[in-house]
């Protein structure tokens, strides 16, 4: 098979056997695949990342050893495979499992290539109603869905994303249901008209203009998502967040952080780290049309047209690009 290998700030396709299933895995072949900004950070290096990436996917299994009746189905992956014996894992938590694997980032193959082997228990089936290029959004938006599972999210709170990049997009359209005047707070008007086009409130700032915008804002919500990938993305949603509030993160970055914690102390906000979600709920958020994706894909490329797909995703400001494995 083909698959996309990175190493040292270089991406190479390879060939590779197919890979076998073992006890409790099935063999995926990948239909649709997403290029995620933690994809772009694991070419620069973060991690000290080598192997094949890619976790946002769908996919049909080609071969299931312990069940035979699931060949043929259309899947999606929960990127989380734990050991399945320690503490978070037996309470169904593998994302907290010390030894975990994640796909495509951390022990374990991804899905920039044409298979890969993922453990059953790991596996949903994708409803009829959506296509290939839908269902890859069932990771991030779980991700994105995961802060509603966290926090109470009132109808009437005061709650700001900053960050209107792939991810921030999605956190104001996957929550907005919850409260409708969430406030999708960045940088390029076209990515929050595509927002406002679904009915976020949305508030331009200008990189290099954020003294002159969010000043009026310190201190107005109950909740500020941090979804800028940006270093600075942290001390500016604490700015915004009310005393008693609370800050979500849902990005990280492999550069220095440097934050006075201040005001965090002294207003007695509360800090929360938010990563994967259920791909349940986002599957089934997909599925009823509660949120439309489509929008949010800027281009597709065949998957032998990886360097163009990839350069294309790392361009500033780009959109969701999808490889596509046909059939």
């Amino acid at each position: 098979m083909r698959a996309i290998y990175f190493s040292q700030g270089t991406a190479v396709t390879v060939d590779q056997p197919n890979p076998e299933p073992g006890p409790g895995e099935a063999l995926v072949r990948v239909l649709s695949a997403g290029v995620c900004n933690t994809d772009i950070e694991l070419f620069n290096g973060y991690y000290g990342f080598a192997g094949v990436p890619g976790h946002e996917f769908v996919g049909r299994i080609a071969r299931s050893p312990d069940d035979p009746a699931l060949e043929g189905v259309r899947v999606v992956a929960d990127i989380n495979c734990g050991c399945g014996a320690c503490r978070f894992c037996l309470a169904g938590n593998r994302r907290h499992c010390a030894a975990r694997q994640v796909i495509g980032i951390k022990g374990r193959p991804g899905a920039f290539a044409e298979y890969l082997c993922v453990p059953a228990a790991n596996l949903h089936p994708v409803p009829d109603a959506l296509d290939d290029r839908e269902a890859v959004f069932a990771e991030p938006l779980a991700a994105a869905l995961e802060i509603g599972q966290q926090i109470h999210i009132g109808s009437n709170d005061t709650v700001a994303v900053l960050g209107d990049g792939k991810l921030g997009l999605l956190c104001a359209l996957g929550l907005r249901p919850l409260n409708p005047g969430l406030l999708l707070i960045g940088r390029h008007e076209a990515k929050l008209a595509l927002a406002a086009a679904q009915g976020v409130r949305t508030l331009y700032c200008p990189a290099g203009k954020e003294d002159a915008v969010l000043p009026r804002l310190r201190g107005f919500f109950d909740l500020a998502i941090e979804a800028t990938g940006r270093p600075e993305g942290l001390a500016q949603a604490i700015e915004l967040t009310r005393p008693e509030g609370t800050v979500a993160l849902k990005t990280t970055s492999r550069l220095p952080l440097t934050l006075n914690l201040a005001k965090v102390v002294v207003d007695e906000i509360n800090l929360i780290g938010s990563r994967c979600g259920d791909m349940a709920l986002a599957l089934d958020t997909l599925a009823n049309g509660r949120l439309d994706v489509r929008p949010l894909i800027q281009a597709v490329y065949p998957f032998s047209e990886f360097a163009r797909a990839f350069a294309a995703a790392r361009a500033p400001g780009a959109l969701k690009v999808l490889l596509d494995f046909g059939g």
